[in-house]
């Protein structure tokens, strides 16, 4: 389950490099080799090239071969909130559950700082999660300040 979870928090990562990068995603296929592809036959080689090199998968963690982002480090963060904000409002009153888990290795929190993390989002539950109209982007940008006030786990939002 955990495989399945880190994959999926790949795939929301990849999914917004995508909407930057063009149908090949970012990459060394669509950074050096093919950038200015326009054809679909070079939006395919350039997606060989990601897949199989796995350049893809370093530059998303690295944020290098176009996959740095404009949006910082936690760029895939409000994608998968959108995506699952109904999940993880259940979890973070918990405590615990996937979608924390998926939270945190989206973010790159280490396992020596998760129980810290998941305390942190459970302490600040009602200034992330303020009512049932709070909208992803709100949450995303309260989960930010959370983060960034712990001196532990604000590394991990700049």
């Amino acid at each position: 389950m955990k495989k399945f979870i880190a994959g999926a928090a790949l795939a929301v990562a990849a999914s917004t490099s995508f909407a930057a990068n063009g149908p090949a995603g970012c990459g060394l296929g669509t950074a050096v080799v093919f950038p200015d592809a326009s054809a679909w036959y070079e939006h395919v080689l350039a997606a060989t090239t990601n897949g199989t090199s796995g350049n893809q998968t370093f530059g998303m963690t690295s944020g290098t071969s176009g996959c740095e982002d404009a949006n910082g480090p936690l760029a895939g963060v409000q994608t998968y909130m959108d995506q699952n904000m109904e999940q993880l409002v259940s979890d973070a009153a918990r405590g615990e559950g996937e979608s924390l888990d998926a939270l945190s290795a989206l973010i790159g929190v280490e396992s020596n700082d998760r129980a810290e993390f998941v305390q942190t989002i459970q302490s600040n539950f009602q200034a992330i999660f303020v009512s049932t109209e709070t909208t992803s982007g709100q949450a995303y940008d309260a989960l930010v300040s959370a983060l960034s006030a712990n001196d532990k786990l604000s590394k991990y939002v700049g």
